[in-house]
């Protein structure tokens, strides 16, 4: 069965993607572990929008009211953008088609 050549380029990118990533682990490895930890620490400190005292779906109850909430938003504002749009070419076009 023939290899095609874009399973050779799919092949080589693979290789030197793979060498570059152990090539920059042997040169940073210790500054990429260094920021893992870093992230871990800061991750730690952050308040996480769920409640790990609840149990079932009142744990989210703070997730799932800011979601709806930023969802209701969301569509009005595209309400608003498209409504305004609307006006604005009608008001456009009817300035336009005006001959003085």
């Amino acid at each position: 069965m023939p290899v095609s050549w874009i399973e050779i380029v799919y092949i080589v990118f693979l290789v030197l993607s793979t060498g570059l990533l152990v090539w920059v682990w042997k040169k940073k490895g210790s500054f990429i572990k260094a920021f893992i930890g870093e992230v871990v620490v800061e991750l730690k400190k952050c308040s996480w929008p769920w409640d790990p005292k609840e149990k079932g779906i009142r744990k989210y109850k703070e997730l799932i009211d800011s979601t709806l909430a930023v969802t209701i938003y969301s569509i009005i504002l595209a309400a608003v953008v498209t409504s305004a749009d609307f006006i604005l070419v009608r008001l456009i076009n009817f300035l336009t088609t005006l001959h003085f």
